[in-house]
């Protein structure tokens, strides 16, 4: 498949760099049928292997064929390169962009496949190995059951939006990060086929944080990290679990957890709980465990789980955040490899993890929304306040995008108590005749936090639908 999708991202590398002006894709979304059915002939005429025979069809009209694998040969490669040379010399863009889209319908059945393959390896490159020279990254396109067919076409005006079954990247939208993608398996969601759903648990976890805050200057500039007490880790990784176990009796399908709350052991604790687990047991499990991210090595670190006790990925931390101490302010002490884990899957789309200040530096945030149309965002956060993550919500909200937000009442400080009104929130995209309240479910702060009443077995669900 390599040169086939070398191919397109030249062609997709040519249109957008050959745009005339900001208003092309405007200009061709309004394209009349007319038109259309001209270029898709003259297509036919130069590519006809992308089509299926006329005298096959009972309608007598093109019909787009599904390419297989033995259909991807030098032959076809030629005709296709010499179409777009052709196109090119005419300086026909809106011709261009019509075979952006035969191909990408051709590829259809064939990047469903590369899913599955996909689905067998730790992590997935792109499908074109020219992303360097078009600046552009192919991947298959993962649908998504509340994303919009037509997704932002009327805000972004950007070649990706009339690809259906390609994810397009474009390197200057990533700019300098690495992209790390991860296809799951078809069994981690076993019932999402069916039910078209996911059920979301996110807990608190405790109203106390076990560590402590060190203050300290390096080159001139003020920082803290945290040292966590080791007496605490062996109860906390128990609370932790006790938690996942009653996540896992509700038939959960994702648990998140907040920032910070994990310690050096979390990981190992958890993971030696899951693979002694009976085969009955895994089925009250979680599918996917959103461990408390954990601040080691100057580096804040959430690592993703399956059931069965496996690593999905490791997200770092790209922001630090900054508190204030002593009437000065502080800056989080950590460092980042650049690296942002992109996970797939069928039906539910791209997910990806914003840890607190990530998701609130909203170049970054959206960069990824934009670079990968993320349909889920996660968010574990250690945070004095709910205000600006709510603000950013509904930034997410107009690109089709869902956020599980959870804090913790360990972050609560004396006197911003009115903050801590609820822990978390789920925002969810919703159909436009469905209820607004329906948008933003709230997870009320239980009173035992603001009266030193933790029963330490606080959770909180919402299901996420289609739409």
């Amino acid at each position: 498949m390599i040169p086939i999708c070398n191919i397109i991202a030249e062609l997709c590398s040519k249109i957008i760099r050959s745009c005339p002006d900001d208003y092309l894709f405007v200009k061709y979304s309004c394209l009349s049928s007319k038109c259309r059915n001209k270029m898709l002939i003259d297509i036919s005429e130069n590519v006809s292997s992308l089509f299926t025979d006329i005298s096959e069809n009972e309608d007598r009209s093109l019909h787009i064929r599904q390419l297989k694998k033995d259909d991807l040969n030098d032959v076809l490669y030629a005709e296709i390169t010499e179409y777009i040379s052709t196109l090119q010399e005419k300086d026909d863009p809106f011709s261009m962009i019509v075979l952006v889209q035969v191909l990408d319908e051709a590829m259809k059945t064939l990047l469903l496949e590369k899913i599955r393959e996909y689905q067998t390896d730790d992590f997935s490159v792109v499908l074109n190995t020219n992303r360097e020279t078009t600046g552009l990254g192919l991947l298959p396109r993962c649908s998504c059951v509340w994303e919009r067919k037509h997704r932002l076409s009327h805000s972004y005006n950007r070649l990706d939006n009339f690809l259906f079954h390609f994810l397009l990247m474009e390197n200057y939208i990533l700019g300098e990060l690495i992209d790390k993608h991860i296809f799951l398996t078809n069994d981690i969601f076993p019932d999402f086929s069916v039910h078209k759903h996911l059920k979301i648990a996110a807990s608190a976890v405790r109203d106390e944080k076990h560590f402590a805050y060190k203050y300290y200057t390096k080159k001139d500039i003020q920082c803290f990290s945290i040292n966590y007490d080791k007496s605490k880790a062996k109860e906390d990784n128990e609370e932790i679990w006790r938690i996942l176990r009653k996540s896992g009796n509700d038939k959960c399908d994702i648990i998140v957890f907040p920032e910070a709350l994990g310690n050096c052991e979390t990981e190992d604790y958890i993971r030696q709980k899951l693979v002694s687990l009976s085969a009955k047991e895994y089925n009250k499990i979680p599918s996917l465990i959103i461990l408390p991210s954990v601040v080691d090595n100057n580096m804040n670190t959430v690592t993703v789980l399956d059931r069965f006790g496996n690593v999905i990925c490791r997200q770092n931390k790209q922001y630090p955040f900054c508190l204030e101490h002593s009437g000065t302010v502080w800056m989080e002490d950590i460092r980042t490899n650049m690296v942002v884990n992109i996970l797939h899957y069928e039906g539910i789309g791209r997910i990806a993890i914003l840890i607190c200040k990530d998701f609130l530096t909203t170049k970054y945030m959206e960069q990824l929304m934009r670079c990968f149309k993320l349909t889920l965002i996660i968010v574990p956060s250690f945070s004095t306040g709910t205000y600006d993550f709510c603000q950013s919500f509904d930034v997410c909200a107009h690109d089709d995008c869902n956020v599980i937000w959870i804090n913790t009442c360990a972050a609560m400080e004396k006197g911003k108590e009115a903050n801590f009104k609820n822990i978390g929130y789920v925002r969810k995209r919703i159909g436009r005749n469905d209820d607004d309240s329906q948008k933003l479910c709230e997870m009320p702060t239980c009173q035992g936090a603001f009266t030193g009443d933790c029963h330490r077995n606080c959770i909180f669900t919402e299901t996420i639908r289609g739409v």
